[in-house]
């Protein structure tokens, strides 16, 4: 079945394929890759890199990318959120709380995303259900139109990276790393369905997904809306491009469970039924109480 396919205001450099190497973020990366760019910011451009990071010439590229696709750093040094999450005195300095992932997730998918597969796929492609075959030929169709010269190659690359990133895989017999999942296939967000070719997104409440992440993506989506607003329908907020319910694949119910859940600490913000309609109203400036919030789950988590 042929569906429609919207076009992502969050897609940077008119499209970025296949920068990781093959290689998914793994189990103790992004943390090591941080702390080594905290003590040398030019530590992926060392001769050493290798010997320093512990990980083949290519892993480097592809550590090297993940981190500024996250947004923990940008040209090499450590970003302000970088500090706030990995941070000596951060959040979660070691990425233990699967809040951690959900927030990581975010970022990487947060304007400006330099993972325009990604982008494409939690934002534009519509199927719950679908093949890896599916979702390369619409991540085709979308390539002609924004940037025609990229390799079919390249997308399958980012297709296969984006399926291992998400999807549990079975435990391969030679224990290597190359049989280490990927930290973000505990988001269960996609996962096999009936066989190994069918996938589904999950839809709906994600149990290790705090209030506070999804209240702190919709102050930051609607910031990026309207900056000066202080109230967002939720409509924007489950199908708007970049939206809270697109990225986290959300229903209104869970996105307002959240909002009232949050409420309950946060007498300033909540929902409103405004002419028949639900709309999340924030009565301080958004990021600053997006910050807050997240400030507020790590002391107490």
């Amino acid at each position: 079945m042929t569906l429609g396919i919207n076009i992502s205001s969050a897609t940077v450099e008119k499209g970025v394929f296949a920068r990781h190497e093959t290689f998914h973020p793994r189990f103790g990366w992004l943390k090591k890759g941080f702390d080594r760019a905290l003590e040398d910011s030019q530590v992926f451009l060392r001769d050493d890199a290798t010997v320093q990071l512990g990980i083949g010439k290519n892993m480097v590229r592809s550590l090297r990318y993940w981190e500024a696709a996250f947004k923990l750093l940008q040209d090499d040094e450590p970003t302000e959120f970088g500090q706030q999450l990995l941070g000596e005195n951060g959040w979660d300095t070691y990425l233990e709380d699967p809040a951690s992932l959900w927030l990581l997730h975010w970022k990487l998918l947060e304007a400006p995303c330099s993972a325009t597969a990604w982008d494409f796929t939690f934002n534009a492609f519509r199927p719950v259900e679908f093949t890896f075959e599916e979702l390369f030929y619409q991540l085709c169709d979308y390539r002609d139109r924004i940037i025609p010269r990229i390799a079919d190659s390249s997308l399958k690359k980012d297709v296969s990276c984006l399926l291992k990133m998400y999807v549990e895989q079975p435990a391969k017999s030679n224990g290597g790393e190359e049989s280490l999942d990927c930290p973000f296939t505990q988001l269960g967000l996609i996962h096999t369905a009936g066989d190994s070719r069918h996938y589904t997104f999950r839809i709906g409440y994600k149990p290790t997904l705090p209030f506070e992440i999804i209240v702190y993506a919709c102050l930051h989506h609607s910031h990026r809306f309207n900056p000066t607003a202080r109230r967002i329908p939720l409509a924007k907020l489950l199908y708007d491009p970049g939206s809270p319910g697109l990225v986290f694949r959300l229903t209104e119910s869970a996105i307002g469970e959240a909002i009232e859940g949050t409420a309950r600490q946060f007498k300033q913000l909540g929902i409103s039924d405004v002419a028949g309609k639900l709309e999340f109203f924030f009565e301080e400036e958004p990021l600053e109480l997006a910050e807050a919030i997240l400030n507020h789950y790590y002391q107490r988590a």
